[in-house]
């Protein structure tokens, strides 16, 4: 079969068209086609349920599925998207996606489809994949297609309208650590036929519908497979819906225990641990050896620290990537944020808060990053990045595009979920955290780039500090980097809670 997306009466003149209409030319195939883009070619789609419009030429409809003989689900959606309800005869509108999800996940074990046609491309497709040339993929494409892509899961997606042919990189259709693997989706947008600069407009392929695939084979996951492109479309969506009451918030939540025992309840209350004495401090272990970051330690630089609290100190970082990068560090010997004690994170949490408040009072946002690899003594790196330089979701993109690149998987961690849910105490691993509270994380299995962190945030898509990456090249004499701290200590003063303990 030929299914075709786009304006399929591009360029037909009404003479040759008659000659389909009439048997004089018949379509070699049959052929599957979606609905007029425009007003000028209403006048050849008479029924917007869909019909044969010449031997072998079918017009699909609106919306809808159609379902091979094979057991193939195809899901079509016509037009181009519009704001105005009832959309006009060439346009969907909100309502029409609406209700073309809700005839669809309604059916019973709903995975998804296994193709989706559209004229226009879905907005923001390019987010995490290769690059669409000149298509900006953040601006051109339809929002409602984002939207409907995202709940269908097509194993294929193709579209057209931008008079380009881009392939994109498979993407998941799960989140990684939440749920259980699904298949990937694969985007393809073609180009017009016949076009001068010979841009792809035909792609053949095979496909075995997804009901008659081995489930595990159906799940693989290729190597080149990247995020979900409508992660961030589809959460700015759920925070406009309102918000549930306490006595109607849903019973959920997610738990990573990656402990071998399993099968027991952890206890939660003295009684059940069969105990009535209360649970004591936990002690920092102790370092073995000399530590430069341990607030007792002679190594350490103390013409550097700005703020001392009960548990934790805050100290500009030495070569910093800006002269207000600063370290939260734990003033006892603790090698990771998953080793802390519950007082050790409390305080943690207040510096966070605080230098949030900070950061933003100068017009700034903060990236904090861990890397529990080839190190001693945790250190919370914390770099300020100018609100009008870059959204979060740049930042979080250019992160998971630079992991990509260099086979590092980097994962997102549920919002109200904690790092000791994903990684236990002894586990190296990498960790991102923005001041809004999202999180990404990598497990090191093996090697790792002991400067990723940095190297990212010099890149010139976010601090455009290339140089900088590496803070052995960003020393500064010691009268300088004391000037540094007094200046950072007089200005973060009124934010620092440890003052007014």
């Amino acid at each position: 079969m030929l299914l075709c997306v786009g304006n399929f009466f591009g360029s037909t003149s009404e003479t040759e068209w008659a000659e389909y209409c009439t048997g004089a030319k018949k379509a070699p195939i049959p052929t599957y086609v979606l609905g007029a883009n425009d007003q000028e070619t209403v006048s050849y789609f008479p029924d917007v349920s869909g019909c044969e419009l010449a031997e072998n030429i079918t017009y699909l409809g609106r919306r809808g599925l159609y379902s091979g003989t094979s057991g193939l689900q195809i899901a079509y959606l016509s037009g181009t998207e519009s704001q105005d309800e009832p959309a006009p005869a060439y346009s969907f509108s909100a309502k029409d996606v609406a209700e073309l999800k809700a005839s669809l996940l309604s059916t019973p074990n709903f995975k998804g489809v296994d193709i989706l046609l559209t004229s226009p491309w879905p907005r923001d497709v390019g987010t995490f994949a290769n690059s669409a040339g000149e298509i900006d993929t953040k601006k051109c494409g339809s929002k409602l297609v984002s939207d409907l892509a995202a709940s269908l899961k097509p194993r294929y997606h193709f579209a057209a309208l931008e008079k380009a042919y881009y392939e994109r990189l498979p993407y998941r259709n799960h989140t990684v650590l939440q749920e259980t693997p699904q298949h990937v989706s694969r985007f393809i947008a073609l180009a017009d036929v016949g076009n001068t600069s010979k841009k792809k407009y035909l792609y053949a392929f095979s496909i075995v519908p997804m009901n008659l695939m081995d489930p595990a084979e159906l799940v693989k996951q290729p190597q080149d497979v990247t995020e979900n492109p409508y992660r961030r479309s589809r959460k700015e969506a759920q925070k406009t819906k309102t918000p549930l009451c306490a006595e109607e918030e849903p019973a959920c939540q997610f738990f990573f225990d990656l402990n071998k025992h399993q099968g027991k309840k952890r206890p939660s209350d003295a009684k059940e641990r069969g105990n009535s004495q209360p649970k004591q401090a936990k002690k920092p272990p102790q370092s073995t050896g000399p530590c430069w970051f341990c607030l007792a330690s002679p190594e350490v630089e103390k013409h550097l620290v700005v703020s001392i609290g009960t548990h934790c100190y805050l100290a500009l970082a030495k070569g910093g990537l800006l002269p207000d990068h600063v370290l939260i560090l734990p003033i006892g010997h603790y090698q990771s944020v998953v080793d802390l004690s519950s007082e050790v994170v409390e305080e943690v949490t207040k510096y966070k808060a605080a230098l949030k408040e900070f950061f933003r009072s100068k017009g700034k946002r903060y990236v904090l990053f861990e890397r529990n690899y080839k190190s001693q003594h945790l250190q919370l790196q914390v770099v300020p990045v100018p609100l009008d330089h870059c959204t979060s979701e740049d930042i979080k993109e250019s992160f998971i595009a630079q992991a990509q690149e260099q086979q590092i998987e980097l994962l997102e961690i549920p919002e109200h979920s904690d790092i000791t849910q994903v990684a236990q105490p002894g586990t190296p691993y990498f960790y991102v955290e923005l001041d809004t509270g999202e999180k990404l994380f990598h497990r090191i299995r093996g090697r790792f780039p002991l400067h990723f962190g940095r190297e990212v945030l010099a890149s010139e898509a976010l601090l455009a500090l290339p140089q900088r990456a590496d803070w052995r090249r960003c020393a500064a004499e010691r009268a300088e980097e004391a000037a540094q701290a007094r200046a950072f200590r007089r200005d973060f003063q009124p934010f620092d809670f440890a003052l007014r303990a």
